[in-house]
C-alpha cells in the first residue's frame, strides 16, 4: 500500500475531510467509523476521484472490541500515518448529565485514542519513520463549565499528544495535536450546542483539515487553525484570572 494512513471518524466532519486531503496527495486509506455505509461512501467518492485503494473498517471505538477490530484490520500494514479523529462532545451541567454518557466520551476521545497509539505506533518505530495526527481542540488549553467532560479529555489528548512525540521523535516517530477552534460539522447537534456563541462562527472541515495535515507532515507540534484564535490560547487567556475564563467560558455555551 501506498503511504498508508488510518483515519478514525472518517465518515464526515475533519475526519473525511482529512481522508480526502490523504487521498488527494496519492495516499491509501483504511478509514474508521461506526456506520459502514457511511465509509462506503468514502471509498466510492475517494478511490474515483483519486485511484487510492480505500478500505472501510466499521466499529465502535467506545468499545475495546471495536479497538480491536480496527488494530486487526490494520495489524500486518505499513501503516504510515495514524489520524486519531473520532470524539464527540456533551453539553450540560455535570451533575444534570447521565455519567454514563461521558464515560462514554472518555472512551471514544481518550481510551480509544491510546489504544491505538499504542498499538500502530510501534510498527512506526520499528520501520524509524512514522506520523501520527491526534485531534485535539482549543477547547482542552481551558476549562469548560457545561462541557466539563468534553474539555477534560481534549485537555488529555493535548497533553498526551505532546509527551508522546517527546517519547517517539528520536526513532523516527512524530506526534502533533490539532487543536481547533469551531469548526462546522455536526459537532454542535450532537452535543446540543447550536445557537450558543460557541457555534455562532466557525471555520470549515476542510480548511481545519488543511492545517492539521500539513502540520503532521512537518513534525510541527501543536497546530492551531486560526492565527488569532492561536493568540488567544497562548498569550491572552493564560494572563487572565482563572475566574474569569471560567464565566466566559461558561457564557460561550449557554443558550438563549
Amino acid at each position: 500500500m501506498s503511504r498508508l494512513a488510518v483515519v478514525t471518524g472518517a465518515s464526515g466532519g475533519i475526519g473525511r475531510a482529512l481522508a480526502r486531503h490523504h487521498a488527494r496527495k496519492g495516499g491509501d486509506l483504511i478509514v474508521a467509523a461506526r456506520r459502514l455505509e457511511a465509509l462506503q461512501s468514502v471509498k466510492a467518492e475517494l478511490e474515483g476521484e483519486f485511484g487510492v485503494s480505500v478500505t472501510p473498517v466499521a466499529c465502535d471505538l467506545g468499545t475495546a472490541e471495536g479497538v480491536e477490530t480496527l488494530l486487526e484490520a490494520a495489524r500486518d500494514a505499513p501503516v504510515e500515518m495514524l489520524i486519531n479523529n473520532a470524539g464527540f462532545g456533551g453539553s450540560g451541567a455535570f451533575l444534570d448529565r447521565a455519567l454514563a454518557d461521558d464515560f462514554a466520551m472518555l472512551d471514544v476521545n481518550v481510551r480509544a485514542l491510546m489504544a491505538l497509539c499504542h498499538g500502530i505506533a510501534p510498527g512506526m518505530v520499528a520501520r524509524g519513520k512514522g506520523r501520527i495526527l491526534n485531534v485535539g481542540s482549543t477547547a482542552g488549553m481551558m476549562p469548560g463549565p457545561l462541557q466539563a467532560t468534553y474539555f477534560a479529555s481534549k485537555a488529555y489528548v493535548n497533553s498526551f499528544s505532546q509527551a508522546l512525540d517527546e517519547e517517539l521523535r528520536p526513532q523516527g516517530v512524530t506526534v502533533t495535536v490539532l487543536a481547533p477552534g469551531y469548526v462546522e460539522t455536526d459537532f454542535a447537534a450532537r452535543a446540543d450546542l447550536e445557537g450558543t456563541l460557541l457555534t455562532r462562527r466557525g471555520q470549515s472541515a476542510a480548511s481545519a483539515a488543511r492545517v492539521g495535515y500539513d502540520a503532521m507532515m512537518t513534525g510541527q507540534l501543536v497546530a492551531v487553525n486560526e492565527p488569532m484564535l492561536s493568540v488567544l490560547v497562548d498569550w491572552i487567556i493564560p494572563l487572565l484570572p482563572r475566574r474569569v475564563v471560567l464565566k466566559m467560558v461558561r457564557r460561550m455555551q449557554e443558550k438563549g
